[in-house]
């Protein structure tokens, strides 16, 4: 029987595969063709960890419970999804400091915070410490503001 959790399992495993097949198209340049790790790395623990919980879900004995629809947060997911969408096509041309705060900030409003000093300190030093991390601790290029900005 199709409980809840079997179905979240299912699309979760077709995320994690897709999601794994497209690990190819994440350029390795040729100097780091044999490091141990490489930008290909966590993406590929992340699809392999997705996987086996996803099946582990699926072939544990489950109840018979009745799948629900009702009482979920229907409007605030699809606003999460368009917010998503919307961080996607923004980050390049916005750069990623402005883009990804935004997305923050909007997600944890949707989320139900409205005091602007809590969504502006969960939100912006953050994506600071992680481009932070990312540039100078991993030395991953990632275009912090646009590029009308950086000159």
């Amino acid at each position: 029987m199709l409980t809840r959790d079997r179905i979240g399992a299912l699309l979760m495993l077709a995320f994690s595969l897709f999601y794994w097949l497209q690990i190819d198209e994440i350029r390795v340049l040729p100097f780091q063709a044999n490091a141990a790790f490489t930008a290909r790395t966590i993406p590929e623990i992340l699809a392999i960890m997705g996987v086996v919980l996803s099946l582990v879900l699926l072939l544990k004995p489950g109840s018979n419970e009745k799948m629900q629809v009702t009482g979920f947060l229907w409007g605030k997911a699809a606003l999460i999804c368009i917010a998503m969408v919307a961080y996607g096509l923004t980050v390049r041309p916005a750069g990623f400091l402005i883009s990804t705060s935004l997305f923050l900030m909007f997600g944890f409003w949707v989320l139900g915070e409205r005091r602007p000093v809590i969504i502006l300190a969960a939100s912006v030093p953050l994506v600071v410490l992680f481009w932070l991390l990312m540039t100078q601790v991993l030395d991953v290029y990632i275009a912090a503001l646009p590029a009308f900005l950086e000159g």
